[in-house]
C-alpha cells in the first residue's frame, strides 16, 4: 500500500509518500510545492493543481491522504487552506485516486498514539516511524508525512480485519 499524504496550502504544499516496507513504514519521497506570493490566486491554484497531478502520475500512489480542514481564528487562511484542498481532491478525482481525510486528532493519535500532541512530538515520531536522520522541513513535509502515515495505518488495520480502506 503506497500513500500520497498532502498538507494543503497555497503558498506551500507539503506532500509525503509513504508505503509498508515488510512491517515497517518507508518514506518513498517528500518535499513541498510552493507558488510565488505575487502569482494571481486562480494561477497558483493551477500550478499546485499540476504539482499534485504529477506526484500521482510519478509514484502511483493507492490513495491521496489529507487533512480535513481545520477552521481556526483566520477566516482568510481558512478560504485558502480550502481552495488548496479542493485542488487536491479534484487532482485525485481526475486521475481515479480514492481520497482518505483525517481530523488532525485522528492523525495525532495514528502516529503518536494522543490525540491532542503538540507538533513537535509529531514531528518527532514521523522522524522516528520513518527512520529518518532529520525531521522533514518545513512543517509542511512533516504534517503531509504524518497523514501518509495515518492513512497507512488505518488501511493496515483495516486489512487485518478483513475489510476495505
Amino acid at each position: 500500500m503506497r500513500i500520497l499524504g498532502i498538507d494543503p496550502g497555497t503558498a506551500l504544499m507539503g506532500y509525503g509518500v509513504v508505503e509498508f516496507a515488510g512491517s515497517k513504514e518507508k518514506a518513498v519521497a517528500y518535499g513541498a510545492l510552493s507558488t510565488p506570493a505575487d502569482m494571481l490566486a486562480e494561477k497558483r491554484l493551477q500550478s499546485l493543481y499540476r504539482g499534485v497531478v504529477d506526484l500521482m502520475l510519478e509514484y502511483k500512489p493507492d490513495a491521496v491522504a489529507v487533512e480535513e480542514l481545520f477552521f481556526g481564528r483566520n477566516v482568510t487562511t481558512a478560504i485558502h487552506v480550502g481552495q488548496a484542498r479542493g485542488v487536491v481532491l479534484l487532482a485525485a478525482a481526475d486521475n481515479g485516486v480514492p481520497i482518505r481525510e483525517f481530523t488532525p486528532m485522528q492523525v495525532k493519535m495514528a502516529v503518536t498514539g494522543y490525540g491532542r500532541a503538540d507538533k513537535a512530538q509529531v514531528q518527532q515520531m514521523v522522524k522516528m516511524l520513518l527512520g529518518l536522520a532529520q525531521t522533514p522541513k518545513p512543517d509542511d513535509v512533516a504534517d503531509a508525512l504524518a497523514v501518509a502515515i495515518a492513512a497507512l495505518h488505518g488501511s493496515n488495520l483495516a486489512q487485518r480485519l478483513g475489510g476495505k480502506f
